[in-house]
Parts: structure tokens; sequence; C-alpha cells
């Protein structure tokens, strides 16, 4: 059988960094402290100056717990477009850790600034006591360009 693990190229890298910073959403993989096991949902998603991707959750969410009982995530952006495979269309897997950052802890306001800039609508809840960030710092990554196109990257290929 034949390697589909193409050698990262400059194409490759810029198809990750488009997925990533025009993501408005991600489908984030968490393990449920209490069992082990997989658990996903679908959360808001920015990057951070850096070009890391930035959220912004409550303590009340079953992924919140999650990822304080253990940092280990996984990310997945790109979305299929109306028409076509879904198979056939650009994804990217990211492996990453959960930072925390909440309310009056250093760089938080500008954080949330930030934050605010590219996702507006989050100010009707960003100032609430049990909301807080996580940026999800990249351990590694596989993007999917569509049949027989993927690749391995590092954060230093997504990021720059």
């Amino acid at each position: 059988m034949t390697d589909p693990i193409r050698p990262t190229d400059d194409d490759a890298r810029a198809l990750a960094r488009t997925l990533l910073s025009s993501a408005t959403y991600a489908a984030l993989g968490v393990l449920a402290p209490d069992t082990g096991a997989p658990m996903v949902t679908r959360i808001a998603l920015a990057t951070d100056p850096q070009g890391q991707p930035l959220t912004l959750i409550s303590d009340l969410s079953a992924h919140a717990m999650a990822l304080k009982a253990n940092t280990v995530a996984s990310l997945l952006v790109g979305e299929p477009r109306d028409r076509g495979d879904p198979l056939a269309h650009p994804r990217l897997t990211l492996q990453c850790r959960a930072h925390f950052t909440r309310h009056g802890e250093p760089g938080h306001t500008a954080l949330a600034a930030h934050y605010l800039t590219l996702r507006p609508k989050a100010k009707l809840y960003s100032g609430f006591d049990d909301f807080f960030h996580v940026t999800f710092g990249i351990d590694s990554a596989l993007l999917i360009g569509g049949f027989g196109r993927a690749w391995r990257m590092t954060a230093a290929d997504i990021l720059g």
C-alpha cells in the first residue's frame, strides 16, 4: 500500500493556515474525566495574536471539566461546501494542549479584547465569572486536502 502522506510544502502550509484563520467554529475532542471516553462538541473559534486557536468557554460545560482534568485535546476545522462529496473538501485536525486564561490573570484583558474584536457576539457573556479563555497550543496536525492529499504538520508549519 502506498503511503498517502506527502512531504509538507508551502502550499500545504498555506492551506492549513487558511483553514485555521478562517474558522469561526471547530469540533473539539476531549476525554470525559469520569469514563475516559472520547467526547466531541462544537466551540466558537478564533486565533490569538500568534495564530494559535483560541476560544471562550464556561466552567459549567462538560468540555471545560474535561479540559481541566486533562489538557490534551483535538480540534477539527474545515467545513464541507454546499456541493460535492464532503470527504473531498479540506480539513485540518490539530492535536493540542489547552492553556487557560481567567479574569484577572496576566494577559486576560488584552486576550479578551482581541477575542471580542474577532467574535463580537461573545460580548454577551464574556464578562461572566464562569467564562474563561482557552488557547490551544498546537503539538502536531494532520491536514487532509481531499482524496489522496494528506500531510503531517508541526506547530511551526501552521504558525509560521
